[in-house]
């Protein structure tokens, strides 16, 4: 949440849409929870921020979600927007292996927000974001979770009682 309201204050973004993904082409479905579980954790941690919107565009499109699929959506659903795609550093080094990479990087601006000791490397229509690093993963808060221990201050508070309440992760 910290980096996406960075990046919407400091970069001529009217929202940031944080698109919860049904099935990564990356990832193994059965390590995650249902789709409204995780959109309903997006749209609590947004609360009332202004800029930020939880989006749900995938539900509705092919799995497993392809970011190129989605983007050409977007792009035929809203032909006034200009849509960027945000990503941390470690996805931007990856983009090559995604499906339709270099027509992603050719058509939509790319804004990175680096990880880890990652630093601004020039590449094609890609925006490097100076923001406060954050060490923070949701593997790590998973992780944590499972084994007992207390997230309550990496969470946004919503999120963090729906996390409580419904005994997910544990």
């Amino acid at each position: 949440m910290v980096i996406a309201q960075h990046i919407q204050q400091h970069f001529p973004l009217d929202e940031v849409w944080l698109v919860v993904s049904p099935q990564n082409p990356f990832k193994e479905k059965k390590n995650l929870l249902p789709e409204r579980t995780r959109w309903n954790m997006v749209d609590l941690a947004i609360g009332e921020a202004i800029g930020l919107r939880a989006s749900d565009v995938e539900f509705a499109l092919q799995r497993p979600s392809y970011t190129v699929a989605t983007l050409a959506h977007l792009k035929e659903k809203h032909p006034e927007f200009l849509f960027h795609l945000i990503m941390g550093s470690d996805n931007r080094k990856n983009l090559h292996k995604w499906r339709n990479g270099d027509y992603i990087e050719t058509h939509f601006p790319i804004i990175v927000y680096p990880r880890g000791t990652d630093v601004a490397q020039p590449m094609t229509n890609t925006h490097w974001v100076d923001a406060p690093r954050m060490e923070i993963s949701s593997s790590h808060i998973r992780q944590e979770l499972k084994a007992g221990k207390e997230v309550r201050y990496l969470l946004p508070e919503k999120v963090w009682e729906y996390l409580t309440d419904s005994d997910l992760y544990r």
